[in-house]
């Protein structure tokens, strides 16, 4: 019977309890754990500058051959060590192999956060004999710990993403279960080996005592974790999918190395009109390949996008893609499907009926970014988060700037790229009279993570 694996990746962290599992790990028959293989600072083993023949300097320019020496190394199952800061290459193979077991170690973060405070204090990293241990109490800082547990949080949902994604599934351990001998051989199981019948103990726990007794400010300790959202309670839900870089929409000045990143709905006509006046024209039909030419042949190229408030381009998408338009297909929908009361000429609409549709339109909208209806989200109203992002996954903005600002904005970025200061001819934008504080309240709703990611306030008070 084949094994289901041919290496393995321990996932862990600095004071997870890694000696042990590792110790037990290279007790097991036909597996080896080479240790910290892949931190950046030595290999394998503190103060090491080479191993199996790979110096630092090697792997730092091919961290797989260093992968390919432990394997051949080895008869059985090769695997490492590795925390959140080792070489991130290396974390990409093995997360993508299905043939590569992952091993996921875990700790509660404020035990290993004080560990690692004494660790540090004491300069002992590992403990073999107990006579030998040295004592100190951790100073606990809740800015700190607050970043430790970013860190922790971080990483393992890098690892569970990249799980869930691929189909693959971990072996998942905790720090108190690592000296119970049956979750070994459990282990054992899942890599595909003989079980062991007993534990290899040869390190030992260092800190044994409870935590209060090894902070020397626990008074500080409440007070410290208080700052934490442990439930994410402040978190603005995200259901919208990620979007595409939309470089066809990207146009740059012909004379000016200024390219202008458009969010639709905002005010994308009166920057485009400005930019081609101070720039002697446009380039537009970009490409992902015609615009890394474009960035290679500019000397010190700038980008910007421009941010509407949330109620302004609620209501610009709802007169576009809505109000406007020969039968829009999503007005038919939203007649259909959401009880939007219109007259087939939308342009023959009282304030009464358009106050009321757009109350309706931002129903559906908020439905709509959730994932809650079978619509896709219409590129108009897409949250400008997501649109940002999808910016950043090909070209992050340079600047960011808001609607407001632009008369003082834009001349500034013609002075930046060397062209004339020209102030724009920017109308200032109008909300219509029949907008009322409740579709204010409406539009903070649907539109939680502009609000919350970029700062917006309310228009109407």
């Amino acid at each position: 019977m084949s094994r289901p694996f041919d290496r393995f990746i321990l996932l862990a962290d600095m004071r997870t309890g890694s000696n042990f599992l590792e110790a037990n790990l290279n007790a097991l028959p036909g597996v080896t754990c080479h240790g910290e293989a892949f931190n950046p600072v030595f290999i394998a083993r503190k103060d090491h500058e080479s191993y199996l023949g790979i110096t630092l300097e090697e792997r730092t320019r091919d961290p797989h051959a260093l992968l390919r020496a432990m394997e051949a190394a080895t008869e059985g199952l090769a695997g490492f060590r590795f925390f959140h800061d080792h070489d991130p290459r290396i974390l990409d193979t093995a997360l993508a192999d299905p043939r590569c077991a992952k091993i996921v170690l875990t700790r509660n973060p404020l035990e290993s956060y004080v560990s690692l405070q004494i660790a540090r204090a004491t300069g002992q990293w590992k403990l073999g004999d107990a006579r030998r241990r040295r004592e100190a109490k951790a100073r606990f800082d809740g800015a700190e710990f607050e970043d430790h547990v970013t860190r922790l949080q971080a990483f393992q949902l890098q690892i569970q993403r990249a799980l869930q994604t691929s189909g693959q599934t971990a072996f998942w351990i905790d720090y108190e279960d690592i000296g119970e001998l049956s979750v070994i051989q459990g282990l054992a199981t899942f890599l595909g080996v003989p079980a062991p019948e007993a534990l290899d103990d040869s390190v030992k726990k260092q800190n044994p005592e409870s935590l209060d007794s090894l902070i020397e400010n626990p008074e500080d300790l409440s007070q410290g974790l208080a700052r934490l959202d442990r439930f994410n309670l402040s978190r603005t839900p995200n259901f919208e999918p990620r979007r595409g870089p939309q470089v066809p929409s990207f146009m740059a000045a012909r004379d000016l190395p200024l390219l202008f990143m458009p969010i639709r709905s905002g005010p994308v006509e009166e920057v485009r009109n400005w930019l081609s006046e101070i720039g002697g024209g446009l380039i537009e039909g970009f490409d992902r390949r015609s615009l890394r030419a474009w960035i290679k042949e500019q000397q010190a190229p700038r980008s910007f996008t421009v941010l509407r408030h949330p109620l302004l381009r609620a209501v610009t998408a709802f007169e576009k893609r809505i109000l406007r338009g020969p039968k829009s297909e999503t007005r038919q929908i939203l007649r259909k499907n959401w009880k939007l009361l219109l007259p087939d000429d939308p342009a023959e609409a009282t304030a009464e009926e358009l106050s009321a549709a757009f109350a309706t339109f931002l129903r559906f909208l908020k439905g709509n970014l959730a994932g809650q209806t079978p619509l896709k989200i219409d590129p108009a109203w897409a949250s400008q988060a997501a649109v940002i992002e999808g910016f950043s996954a090909f070209l992050p903005p340079g600047h960011l700037w808001r609607e407001e600002d632009l008369p003082e904005a834009l001349p500034l970025m013609a002075k930046l790229c060397g062209g004339a200061v020209s102030r724009p001819k920017l109308p200032a934008p109008n909300l219509p009279a029949w907008v009322t504080p409740a579709h204010e309240a409406a539009t903070r709703e649907a539109y939680a993570r502009d609000y919350t990611t970029f700062g917006f306030g309310d228009l109407l008070r």
